[in-house]
């Protein structure tokens, strides 16, 4: 089997060769694969965008009238900005035991539609109180978003094949930062329509565009791979098998209780995944954020803001499907972490340093955005595919993602409106915390390194073990080793 699972990547076997078990086999899989590229990752992707241009559509509607309107003094906004990630913390291990009994379909095309109501409702708030309560509940609804739909990609692909699909499923942030200027900048010019600020329709229009896509991915959305009908049943015994070979039995009919997610939380290299991601979220929901507030302290006007706030997502969406291709080319992730990190380093710095020189600041944006955001796929597909099994990934995934949001709360008030614009705090946090997830992610590659080398030193346990009990304990398998 080629080791690269990538459709770019592998070369269709001619018919010719049919006669061949191992063609016939590769060209078996090349088939497999692209079925589950075309039926799996664009819709995921489709939902994703949505749900992060949702929560962050919100820096477009401040540039027409939102605070004005609804009479935010002082850190009021930078407290709505917060008060969404309480619950989409608290929520996110919680959503994916709740996705994995109602399966994906159902559960990601329900909290879509919800969020979706709860975006239009935004537009229709009256005061601080109602901005709070959407705000909230839109966070409620969002929880499950981000690490279900990483849970459910890593139950398709193997290691060697992830970090493309990864890291095209994370795009979907940039492509949304992108596409929300475009968007905001066109529906800026509905102001006093109807009687609705520019805001509100932001916030409704986008927010009725998700209900609607949610009624199709109802039907869209796939499910894990013992349950998707799209594939025959020698095509689900080919998938199942090939993931089996690579981390082990999935573990799919095990339930998630207590003590068992607990007893994956007591894995330090869990914990050490959560602190990876923690690290980056300050600077990319900084960056989301108060993107639009920075270019605009810039000396621009708003409609030509939300255009300025296009391009360095579009470069973000480059560098990480760039980074993707050539990780998963090399079969290397911690080097693919650094390269970005230090990029996203850069920028954050020259903004730091930077006074009264436009172009040079514009020109930091496009590396603290494009750094961040390919950086944080490579953390979350390195840190996913390490484990092995339902439980372990929804579980971990899950905490990764929750306990790395809590840095949501510290980006929304590192950017406090006294301190435009130079955004000296708030600069300062991002490159203090870029520094954090580097470490982290040099512990957690010092982790693996360890495990591997005292699994490798101690060949006896590996035979206190059946080949059906090694199959189950997934990444604790004495014998599975774990992706640098």
């Amino acid at each position: 089997m080629p080791s690269d699972g990538s459709i770019a990547s592998i070369e269709k076997p001619s018919p010719e060769h049919h006669s061949d078990p191992e063609a016939v086999e590769q060209l078996k899989e090349w088939k497999v694969l692209a079925k589950i590229d075309y039926r799996v990752v664009p819709v995921l992707c489709v939902l994703y965008l949505l749900a992060f241009l949702d929560r962050v559509n919100i820096a477009n509607a401040a540039l027409f009238g939102l605070k004005e309107d609804l009479h935010l003094g002082g850190n009021e906004y930078n407290t709505a900005l917060v008060i969404f990630f309480v619950p989409y913390v608290l929520f996110e291990i919680p959503s994916n035991a709740l996705m994995k009994r109602f399966k994906p379909h159902v559960w990601l095309s329900g909290c879509m539609f919800m969020f979706g109501m709860v975006t239009c409702f935004q537009g229709l708030t009256q005061n601080y109180s109602g901005i709070l309560a959407t705000r909230f509940f839109l966070g409620l609804f969002e929880s499950g978003m981000f690490p279900g739909c990483f849970y459910l990609l890593a139950m398709w692909y193997k290691r060697s094949e992830a970090q493309k699909r990864y890291s095209f499923f994370f795009s979907s942030t940039t492509l949304a930062g992108a596409f929300g200027g475009l968007l905001a900048s066109a529906i800026g010019k509905m102001d006093g329509m109807r009687g609705y600020r520019g805001w509100r329709w932001v916030f409704i229009l986008e927010g009725v565009l998700t209900c609607v896509v949610s009624a199709a991915c109802f039907f869209l959305i796939s499910d894990f791979p013992e349950e998707a009908k799209w594939l025959t049943a020698e095509e689900k015994i080919f998938v199942q098998e090939r993931l089996k070979e690579d981390v082990g039995h999935s573990q799919e009919h095990e339930k998630i209780t207590v003590k068992s997610a607990l007893s994956v939380l007591s894995d330090y290299k869990v914990i050490l995944g959560g602190f990876m991601y923690f690290g980056l979220i300050i600077p990319a929901y900084g960056y989301a954020y108060f993107a639009p507030a920075i270019i605009q302290g810039l000396g621009h006007g708003s409609i030509q803001t939300q255009l300025l706030s296009v391009p360095p997502w579009a470069c973000a969406f480059g560098l990480a499907m760039s980074i993707a291709f050539v990780s998963d080319y090399l079969q290397h992730r911690f080097v693919f972490i650094l390269i970005p990190m230090a990029v996203s380093f850069t920028g954050f710095i020259i903004l730091l340093v930077t006074k009264n020189n436009t172009n040079l600041q514009y020109g930091a944006l496009f590396l603290a955005a494009s750094g961040t955001y390919a950086a944080m796929p490579v953390i979350v597909c390195w840190f996913t595919t390490n484990l092995a099994g339902h439980r372990r990934r929804a579980v971990a995934t899950a905490w990764q993602i929750g306990f790395g949001n809590i840095g949501g709360i510290i980006a929304a008030f590192a950017f406090l409106a006294k301190d435009a614009p130079r955004y000296i705090t708030g600069y300062s946090l991002c490159v203090a915390f870029v520094c954090f997830s580097a470490v982290s992610s040099c512990a957690y590659l010092g982790a693996c390194i360890w495990e591997n080398r005292r699994r490798d030193s101690d060949l006896s346990s590996s035979a206190k073990f059946t080949t059906e009990e090694k199959l189950l304990l997934g990444d604790l398998n004495p014998d599975y080793r774990y992706i640098l």
